[in-house]
């Protein structure tokens, strides 16, 4: 069984890549994988080196990616390297590649009032990734996001419309899992900061939704 992930992580500071890199890569040690940890994407396109991973976690907010960075990224992901991550890390990386986010299956867009409780909504009680779990209530950034309706969607959240009217009522996708070619792929909106995480369901559903996307 291949038990290696590679995680990179770097982009604005806002979202504590470094602190939530540390975190997950602690727990998925914890579980039995052998993490690699990089602050630079530049080992992205050595093709060889990422074909060898079951699972790449980018925890990279904004920043820009090169063309060999993302096809090495890309094509190990299509020849069945999982991906998974969270949040900005993730879903508001890399901003004008549009092939990358059609891989992850969503775009951060806004956060209307930024940090406020609300609740998310398991909608999914069979999948093993999010089965057990209850919805709960969490304060943190509220992702609005442009997301694949392909994507298999776990758990969701609504807008109130209190600080943004028109979009009273929208109920937004929280977490989803996807395929990209022969990869898997998993993606939570949970986890502005490290301290999120101190949420047990954000948490699980993080560490469950990595496991799970990991070949």
């Amino acid at each position: 069984m291949n038990k290696k992930v590679f995680m990179t992580w770097g982009g604005w500071d806002g979202h504590e890549p470094e602190q939530t890199a540390k975190l997950f890569a602690k727990l998925l040690t914890e579980h039995g994988l052998e993490v690699e940890i990089s602050n630079s994407l530049e080992p992205l396109a050595d093709k060889e080196k990422m074909a060898s991973f079951a699972l790449i976690i980018p925890v990279w907010t904004m920043s820009k990616i090169s063309k060999e960075q993302a096809d090495g990224l890309l094509e190990a992901v299509k020849n069945g390297t999982g991906i998974g991550g969270w949040h900005g890390g993730m879903c508001d990386a890399f901003r004008e590649h549009t092939e990358y986010q059609w891989m992850t299956g969503g775009q951060w867009v806004a956060h209307p009032g930024n940090i406020i409780e609300y609740e998310v909504n398991i909608i999914d009680h069979d999948d093993p990734i999010t089965r057990g779990i209850k919805d709960f209530k969490i304060h943190s950034e509220q992702y609005y996001m442009h997301t694949d309706p392909g994507n298999k969607v776990l758990a969701v959240t609504t807008f109130s419309g209190e600080h943004a009217g028109w979009i009273d009522g929208t109920v937004m996708p929280v977490v989803w899992k996807r395929k990209y070619g022969e990869g898997r792929v998993f993606y939570s909106s949970l986890g502005h900061v490290a301290a999120d995480f101190n949420c047990p369901e954000a948490k699980e559903i993080a560490i469950r939704g990595l496991l799970w996307a990991a070949r």
